[in-house]
């Protein structure tokens, strides 16, 4: 199964509102479908890591499966290069000059484990969040963790940060795996912090995942929203902690039960929340 050609397949069949947010280095497009209506309004974002590309087809789930109050614009792949890397490796670049560039990154022709896009640049941490703090980060082109050459350097991260800015949602969750983790903290306010702690442990309840803090990380998706926007964001990351990765097909119908109730569980905290 190629994963990013059945997302493609599920948004030209979906019949609601669809669109891009804009397209990736490679001039794919980072496809965005709507379900529901009304507040609160919430982004769920997946796949900004190639090789974590299970997390797309989480995504089909979601969206076929939707029973929720509130407007929620899932984004199933927001590295659609990195997944095709991931996926199909150096088939999915036409260019030869990229082609080379990405294989001397890569160290060989196994792109399974790649997690960056087509510039090499590590997507979540690309915002403009204390960018360039974290431990892990790197400061050249990667399979992992480069930075960029500044904040937003990247079409996906400019048009994922653009869209949210857009949608002035009251909410977001991004996907990843794996570890069964929920991250909800990036130095709120305590007033927020509060907040944003009990919707993880409502959502901790739901899944079975256990709410975490990750000291020495920054740059990424939830905590640009956090400090740009105020707003409860969330990072979930499915898949056993003891699994190899990429976590594979095998584990979709587990993963998928433990967050089915995800987006009705969030939406319910935040209505609460609103009171």
């Amino acid at each position: 199964m190629d994963a990013l050609n059945e997302v493609y397949d599920f948004y030209r069949a979906f019949a609601g509102e669809k669109f891009s947010v804009g397209t990736s280095v490679l001039g794919r497009d980072i496809p965005c479908m709507k379900c529901g209506e009304g507040r609160p309004f919430v982004i769920v974002q997946y796949a900004i890591h190639a090789r974590e590309w299970i997390t797309s087809l989480l995504a089909l789930s979601h969206i076929s499966n939707f029973s929720s109050c509130g407007t929620f614009y899932f984004l199933p792949v927001t590295n659609p290069d990195g997944v095709a890397l991931a996926l199909s490796g150096l088939s999915s670049v036409k260019e030869p000059s990229r082609a080379d560039f990405l294989r001397g990154l890569n160290g060989g022709e196994d792109f399974s484990l790649w997690k960056a896009n087509a510039n090499g640049v590590d997507l979540n941490v690309n915002f403009d969040a204390r960018w360039g703090a974290g431990i892990k980060n790197v400061f050249s082109p990667a399979r992992e963790n480069f930075v960029g050459s500044s904040p937003e350097s990247e079409p996906e991260t400019r048009a994922l940060a653009a869209f949210t800015q857009n949608v002035c949602p009251d909410a977001t969750v991004s996907y990843h795996s794996k570890g069964e983790e929920i991250y909800w903290y990036f130095e709120q306010e305590p007033g927020d912090c509060e907040r944003d702690f009990r919707i993880a442990r409502a959502l901790a309840a739901t899944t079975g995942y256990a709410p975490a803090y990750t000291p020495g990380s920054a740059g990424g998706y939830k905590d640009w929203c956090i400090r740009a926007l105020h707003i409860p964001s969330f990072t979930i990351e499915v898949g056993s902690d003891g699994l190899e990765h990429p976590v594979g097909l095998s584990q979709l119908g587990r993963i998928a039960a433990q967050n089915k109730y995800v987006p009705a569980t969030l939406a319910e905290e935040l209505l609460w929340t609103k009171r």
